[in-house]
């Protein structure tokens, strides 16, 4: 039994002795043979590791300990890798020493419990009043146009997801309270406002929309065979229009749901509104529009932008 133990003892040595590359090597092997991962992936895992490798220096890596990873990650974030980037990091690393634990019997991952730098919270995107005004101007020259324009209208008028906006039926409008019923997150219904603007586009696609044949009856916005239109279709058709309107920022659905928000937020002062007009669970989520960039851009829409103006409803 002795002589078994120093045998064993003796692979476990050489196979912690092993150089770090030809480790990293096997390692790669490994994900590409039993895992197999997708060659870009694979190139991530590799370049990653040889930055711990690169971190180690002459350290071995079965002495790193987690004190060493700490300086590692700070030392990665000094230099300017972003938050998300140092946490891909960290996957990958801790993925290597489970590797390194089952095969080559190292003892401990350094790498557990370790978080990577909390990611700056990005304010959410919002196009200028005059792009917004420049991206509504649709010409109304064709039924899909019409569609199309009542789309856009209803997303900046009353801040919807996307997800929210294809699901909606044409009895989810009520044009002489001026709303439409919405349901969002966890199906929870909520009733939001809809300016004059978009229920005169929704009136105008509707009288479209009716002789459409093999109609979806219970999809507002359908595409020309008669069937819900996707998310996919949405997005498309906003990235479409932006071009043709010459709108250079990048635009996608939320871009009106913010800056639906925004304007909002500033005209009104109540938090609790916005939220609830939004559908967010959380009032933190909300509380993003009242950065001073937001309260700026609401501003200048207030001031510049006719869509600001308040409509008497009848």
């Amino acid at each position: 039994m002795t002589g078994d133990r120093l045998s064993a003892a003796a692979t476990r040595r050489r196979q912690r002795e092993t150089p770090p590359r030809e480790l990293l090597k096997r390692y790669l092997d490994y994900l590409s043979h039993e895992r197999r991962l997708s060659r870009h992936t694979l190139e991530n895992y590799a370049r990653d590791i040889e930055t711990l490798i690169g971190c180690a220096a002459s350290t071995p890596l079965h002495d790193v300990q987690v004190h060493d990873v700490r300086r590692f990650v700070a030392q990665r974030h000094g230099r300017g890798l972003n938050a998300r980037s140092i946490a891909r990091m960290l996957s990958a690393w801790r993925g290597f020493y489970r590797y390194l634990a089952r095969d080559h019997d190292y003892a401990e991952n350094p790498c557990l419990g370790i978080r990577a730098p909390k990611a700056v919270k990005r304010l959410p995107q919002a196009l200028s009043p005059d792009e917004a005004h420049r991206l509504l101007d649709l010409k109304s020259e064709g039924v899909l146009q019409v569609r199309d324009k009542a789309m856009f209208e209803l997303f900046y008028s009353s801040g919807l997801r996307l997800s929210e906006l294809i699901g909606l039926a044409p009895s989810d409008i009520s044009f002489s309270e001026g709303t439409v019923r919405v349901i969002g997150k966890g199906s929870k219904t909520r009733i939001v406002p809809v300016g004059s603007h978009a229920l005169a586009a929704i009136t105008q696609w509707l009288e479209c929309r009716a002789p459409i044949p093999r109609l979806e009856s219970d999809a507002l916005f359908v595409n020309r065979l008669g069937g819900r239109l996707s998310s996919r279709s949405v997005q498309a058709r906003l990235q479409t229009w932006a071009r043709k309107q010459g709108v250079t920022a990048k635009v996608h659905p939320h871009v009106l749901r913010h800056s639906f928000a925004s304007h909002v937020l500033q005209s009104s002062s109540d938090l609790r509104a916005v939220q609830e007009m939004m559908g967010h669970a959380r009032i933190s989520t909300t509380q993003v529009y009242t950065h001073p960039d937001f309260q700026h851009l609401a501003k200048i829409y207030d001031a510049a932008h006719p869509r600001a103006k308040k409509k008497s409803r009848t």
